[in-house]
């Protein structure tokens, strides 16, 4: 999925699913060839759990990587959840398979954050070897911080009982990194006041680690007008987004230029184009079909009050509903795959168009389903009519994620309370069979099909046509080549 950022740059959504937990990300290409990537780390009041993603790093010259903390409904600290350390390997994987993407080195990166995000960046910084650090106003004790000021932030990342143990844990965490000298090298630009809060416990105590480090850089910000914690970052955006430049041309601020004008504008970018696209938030495979509506049909009525949208979406967790780019709902899909909902209030009289999209245990979109009905008073007392049977189909041969040792593949199944079924592979209608009295139906494509995957869906209607259940049947074709003028169900 990719949205348009002001000043015309371009977002991509994505989920990273290779680790232990799936992380999910917003990408914007570097300008002109800018040879650099920032990672970006977000703080405890981040808009949905990405930090500085409101337009302030639009024109900074790099490959940007917003990360979002929000893993299993909580956040993380991206360190753990629960303590299950998991969450942070998942993590770095997700930065190294785009720094490798972009054929960069850990030299060509820089960990940026606030708050929860400056405690992120610099301790990935550290551990992981990226040579570039800045962190406005950190955490360093971060388990008696999650305890003591933000006890629901604890239990997602302690555990329920916030246990001492797991305090301790969490507060060794930066600093054992400090003191074993982690990262040497590393260039840290460090950014606090004595006006914060936390200074005097959170960041204070550790400056003899830091400087330490040759290249530590301390930004120590005072002024009548930084009254709390969140006000350091906030008087401090121009100096950072500094930093951040020079980094992003190679130069490191206490030393001078170490390399400028790092650009390469017509490099070979198919390695990130193939990471991006595998990535993808929104999943055009067959594998995960958009959303299904049964009522309202298309073009159909509803009355204003009391009316509700029903369909199926198998493989879902659940439905997300839009109008005219607004939230409706996002109701929860079924294990039989139903989903249903009714709204609060009442529908507006006249026309709605609804856009509906599914969303996998994974947090991965299918693409979107549009249903336009009509709502008016007129809808509200329809004639009275009997209530047309619940139809399902069950698919039995062949059997989902299975082989088939045979081109010629047949369809069987039972389809209860519909009249017929029919078959669709990528959007495009295969045929239709009638269902007998006792609900069994089979059917065949009448060709060969080719070696190889495929997804059908198997949709039971009713006598009029109107889809009432679909399943998708994924499955493997393993036979010797089709001879010509195969069978291939694709546009």
């Amino acid at each position: 999925m990719s949205t348009a950022a002001s000043k015309g740059r371009d977002i991509v959504t994505g989920i990273d699913t290779s680790g232990a937990y799936p992380v999910e990300y917003r990408f914007a290409r570097a300008r002109k060839g800018n040879r650099h990537l920032t990672v970006v780390f977000a703080n405890l009041a981040a808009p949905d759990d990405y930090g500085w993603s409101t337009g302030v790093l639009d024109d900074l010259r790099s490959n940007i990587l917003w990360i979002r903390d929000r893993f299993r409904g909580g956040i993380s600290y991206y360190l753990c959840r629960e303590m299950d350390f998991a969450v942070e390997r998942s993590v770095v994987e997700l930065i190294t398979r785009v720094m490798r993407s972009l054929d960069l080195t850990p030299n060509d990166v820089t960990l940026w954050g606030s708050s929860k995000g400056g405690s992120a960046a610099l301790h990935f910084g550290l551990r992981y070897g990226f040579r570039n650090i800045v962190a406005c106003v950190p955490q360093f004790l971060i388990g008696t911080f999650v305890r003591d000021v933000y006890p629901k932030v604890g239990r997602s990342v302690l555990g329920e009982g916030l246990a001492e143990e797991n305090v301790r844990a969490l507060d060794a965490v930066l600093p054992d990194l400090l003191r074993a000298g982690a990262n040497p090298e590393a260039n840290i630009y460090l950014v606090s006041s004595p006006q914060d809060e936390q200074y005097t416990e959170q960041v204070e105590p550790f400056l003899g680690l830091l400087q330490r480090y040759p290249n530590f850089n301390f930004i120590f910000s005072e002024s009548p007008f930084i009254t709390e914690h969140n006000k350091v970052t906030v008087r401090n955006v121009p100096p950072l987004l500094g930093i951040a430049y020079l980094l992003a041309d190679g130069i490191a601020p206490r030393f001078g230029t170490v390399r400028n004008g790092y650009e390469e504008p017509e490099r070979d970018s198919s390695a990130l184009d193939a990471f991006l696209a595998a990535t993808a938030k929104v999943q055009r495979t067959e594998a995960f079909p958009p959303p299904v509506v049964d009522e309202p049909a298309a073009g159909g009525a509803l009355p204003c009050e009391g009316s509700r949208l029903t369909g199926s979406a198998p493989g879902a967790v659940r439905v997300s509903m839009w109008e005219n780019g607004k939230f409706l709902a996002s109701p929860k899909v079924a294990p039989d795959g139903a989903w249903a909902w009714t709204p609060a209030k009442p529908w507006a009289p006249g026309s709605h168009r609804v856009k509906i999209f599914a969303v996998s245990p994974t947090g991965f979109h299918s693409k979107t389903t549009e249903v336009v009905f009509t709502a008016g008073e007129a809808a509200a007392t329809p004639a009275a009519a009997p209530a047309a049977p619940a139809a399902s189909v069950t698919v039995l041969l062949p059997e989902a994620h299975g082989q088939v040792l045979s081109t010629a593949v047949a369809f069987r199944g039972v389809a209860a309370g519909a009249a017929q079924v029919g078959f669709r592979y990528d959007g495009v209608f295969l045929g239709s069979v009638a269902v007998a009295p006792d609900g069994n139906w089979a059917w065949t494509a009448g060709r060969p099909w080719p070696e190889g995957s495929h997804l059908v869906e198997v949709v039971a209607a009713d006598a009029g046509g109107l889809e009432r259940h679909c399943v998708p049947v994924p499955f493997t074709v393993v036979a010797a080549p089709a001879p010509a003028g195969h069978f291939v169900p694709r546009h």
